[in-house]
């Protein structure tokens, strides 16, 4: 259930920018107060992210105020800090509906809002859009339309910004690139260019300098001289005073002003104003505190990334309430056992791309500084580097959530697979992730990763299985295969109060048989197969005895134990929570055909849609998935069989 709260006198009355540019500029302060106690109010009731919004309250409000939006076309990158603007931009009164199932999206979404230029959920796209649009506009000769790009430190690591700056100073074009720098991802920023921007941030000689050339543009605009003339009488100067600090970014024929403070919205406002009337692209790189305006989202801005719920007075966070309160998320499970491997066997190495503690990878890294690695937002580079690691004959653990692992999957088949490296690919956030929706599902990797060439795909059920596939990959018999490996797993909490278990050697490629029945084979693959154990005593309670078998591994398959199965049973149902083209089921149904079995075959897993955000329970409902959902299929199947056979004694 979620909760409305009111606005307070001016942000009530704004619903759309046209509203906020009627006020004098000595009220936007106001508003932003008024903004940013809106998205505590909500945030902290309904849950969602939280300081990346608070950081850039006085951006949001001056971008705005100053440009003509929608017409002028404001991209956010990756979109957690887009709260603001949602709520400035007509969504206001649905704001308390925010990631839940049925309401708006967590993430700027185009088929929401005219104001959501573009659809994001993952980082570093905006200057590459923003840019499409800035061409696309000036070949429709829309020569006083705004671009604007507003893209984090953080996502300013990956080498699609670099990419897209290279292009966008090679053409014409009008574009703002907005540089957010707040030295924060979700974990702090890594790699030198955050020392690059904390240098220019930091530097006396630059900000005296920059103090003087916006003093200038204040004096010289009063005379009536054009912004672009008065640039063009400073530029050659202020390079070569720069020195190092204008060098990267007007390298790529940026024009860099700044840096200015984030938090000052009148000024913003006024610089922003400037920067339109001088043509071409540029950049402004504004300092922001991400949490800005919650002390302690300001102190511990990790941990207020995306707090869920909490008490706004003491700002102390709920409690997750879990079905198993005592068993672990399986990404703790992931961080306590690569550290312990890595205690026993010291060619182990960790990876991750800007996720470590996301991923749990902070575990190690804190232990082991010299062998694991926090690569910045670069999934490309983090998988191609773990390949590196492996030519030397170590055993690299890369950790990436599954919709991330997209970006890298070119490097997989091309730096991984075709030189058959031994990397371990662990995958977090397999399945359906629940509120963030359909930018963060991971259901695509088992169609990706089972169709290339020297890869294993596995899905552990529960706690115990991750350990131990995880243990198995990591020892010097599996290297000798030549193969790499997927692993698995979903967001959230596992099933297992004592998971820590001993290490087993896993077969590569064998399942299990859960349970014995003679009805029906249900086939499961992954952490779902605990959703099919509760829908086997649904079954039973109907009179239908089921079989059930952990697959574990959707490739290669346990063919003795699959030709065990298509010999016995007429109906056999697979289940995953991953798409149904492509997936494990498909490759069930490859083996049926491949082998001139017949059998009533049934397949459930997330369908070819887009699926939207909200619980994991909810979805998994939604998708059929659950419990419930296996056992009417089931159910329903077998009584049409019934039926069906009925019809045909009764005739005969």
């Amino acid at each position: 259930m979620s909760t409305q709260f009111p606005a307070g006198p001016l942000l009530s009355k704004i619903q759309a920018p046209a509203d906020l540019r009627k006020l004098p500029a000595n009220q936007l302060p106001a508003v932003c107060e008024e903004l940013r106690q809106y998205i505590i109010d909500h945030v902290s009731v309904n849950g969602g992210h939280f300081g990346a919004s608070l950081g850039v309250t006085e951006l949001t409000v001056a971008l705005h105020y100053v440009f003509n939006t929608p017409y002028d076309q404001l991209v956010w990158d990756v979109g957690h800090q887009a709260y603001g603007h949602k709520i400035l931009t007509g969504r206001q009164g649905v704001f308390h509906t925010n990631r839940l199932l049925g309401g708006i999206s967590g993430f700027p979404k185009r088929s929401e809002s005219e104001y959501d230029t573009f659809g994001v959920g993952h980082s570093s796209t905006s200057i590459s859009a923003a840019l499409g649009m800035a061409v696309a506009s000036r070949y429709k000769k829309e020569f006083d339309r705004q671009h604007i790009a507003v893209i984090g430190d953080g996502s300013m690591t990956a080498g699609m910004a670099f990419e897209a700056m290279n292009h966008a100073g090679d053409i014409p074009n009008n574009m703002i690139i907005i540089l957010n720098d707040n030295c924060m991802a979700i974990d702090p920023n890594v790699g030198a260019l955050k020392e690059y921007l904390t240098d220019i941030t930091t530097s006396h000689t630059y900000n005296k300098v920059k103090d003087d050339v916006w003093n200038l543009l204040g004096k010289m605009s009063r005379f009536g001289k054009s912004a672009q003339e008065i640039v063009s009488k400073i530029e050659n100067g202020l390079k070569a005073t720069l020195l190092k600090q204008s060098n990267l970014f007007e390298s790529f024929n940026l024009r860099y002003f700044g840096p200015i403070d984030g938090h000052d919205v009148e000024y913003l406002a006024t610089v922003l104003r400037d920067l339109k009337d001088i043509p071409g692209p540029k950049i402004l790189h504004c300092v922001t505190t991400k949490g800005k305006g919650y002390s302690l989202a300001e102190k511990d801005q990790t941990l207020w990334h995306a707090p869920g719920k909490f008490d706004k007075l003491t700002g102390e966070i709920e409690k997750k309430t879990y079905d198993n309160p005592q068993a672990p998320k399986y990404q703790e499970v992931f961080g306590h056992t690569l550290l312990e491997l890595a205690e026993q066997n010291p060619k182990i190495m960790g990876i991750t791309p800007a996720m470590p503690s996301g991923s749990s990878l902070n575990i190690m890294m804190a232990a082991m500084p010299d062998r694991a690695f926090d690569v910045g937002i670069a999934e490309q580079h983090a998988v191609t580097f773990s390949a590196g690691l492996a030519t030397q004959g170590l055993t690299v653990f890369c950790n990436i959530y599954s919709s991330f692992m997209q970006r890298g999957y070119d490097q997989v088949v091309h730096d991984v697979c075709l030189q058959k490296l031994p990397v371990i690919f662990c995958l977090d956030r397999a399945g359906l992730a629940g509120a963030d929706g359909p930018t963060h599902h991971g259901n695509l990797d088992i169609a990706m990763m089972r169709c290339v060439p020297n890869m294993i795909v596995a899905a552990p059920r529960n706690e115990q299985e991750l350990r131990n596939i995880m243990y198995t990959a990591s020892l010097d018999k599996f290297k000798e295969r030549g193969e790499a490996i997927s692993i698995r797993y979903p967001r959230g909490q596992g099933v297992m109060p004592a998971w820590r278990t001993n290490f087993e050697e896993i077969e590569i490629g064998t399942g299990i048989e859960l349970n014995r029945g003679k009805d029906v084979a249900i086939l499961s693959l992954g952490h779902i197969g605990n959703e099919a154990i509760k829908a086997v005593e649904l079954l039973a309670s109907q009179g239908i005895d089921a079989a059930l078998y952990d697959m574990r591994f959707s490739k290669p398959l346990d063919e003795k134990l699959l030709h065990e199965i298509f010999r016995k049973f007429n109906t056999i149902l697979t289940v995953e929570d991953a798409s149904i083209v492509g997936g494990f089921g498909s490759a069930i149904a490859e083996f049926m055909v491949d082998h001139q079995y017949q059998a009533n075959m049934i397949r459930l897993g997330i369908p070819d849609h887009i699926v939207e955000h909200g619980e994991q329970s909810e979805l998994y409902a939604l998708c059929g998935i659950d419990s419930n959902g296996i056992a009417q299929k089931i159910a329903d199947q077998l009584g049409a069989k019934a039926h069906v056979k009925a019809s045909k004694a009764l005739t005969d």
